[in-house]
């Protein structure tokens, strides 16, 4: 499989309901020196994002435009936009995603995660 499609499908993986609500699920994907600087403005680690996201309201999210660019031989950079689906009294809101993935042995982790919101 080349690795565009291995990194789109753990981003996919993160954003299902099955691994956020599963921390061992998360941390595996999730390197230990992990960093994300979320679109909220709020700088998270990885024991942080383990411990909180099985605790956050799922939302269905969606990805398009996913380019990968080769770093070095065992890192990457990933963008996209995401797409959060409208539910209840939330809007749909988008957002420009970048992520770092580093192959550590032969699993893929995410080092680097930010969010960034579009305007509608």
């Amino acid at each position: 499989m080349d690795l565009s499609k291995t990194l789109l499908i753990l981003e996919q993986h993160l954003l299902s309901q099955a691994v956020r609500s599963n921390a061992e699920d998360v941390s595996r994907l999730l390197a230990d020196d992990f960093v994300e600087f979320g679109a909220s403005g709020n700088i998270w680690s990885k024991a942080e994002v383990v411990e909180q996201l099985p605790l956050q309201p799922f939302t269905q999210r969606t990805i398009s435009e996913f380019t990968t660019k080769s770093l070095s031989e065992n890192t990457a950079l990933v963008t996209y936009h995401c797409q959060n689906v409208a539910i209840d009294q939330r809007a749909t809101t988008n957002s420009l995603r970048s992520s770092v993935w580093r192959k550590h042995g032969e699993q893929w982790q995410m080092i680097f995660h930010q969010g960034t919101f579009l305007s509608t």
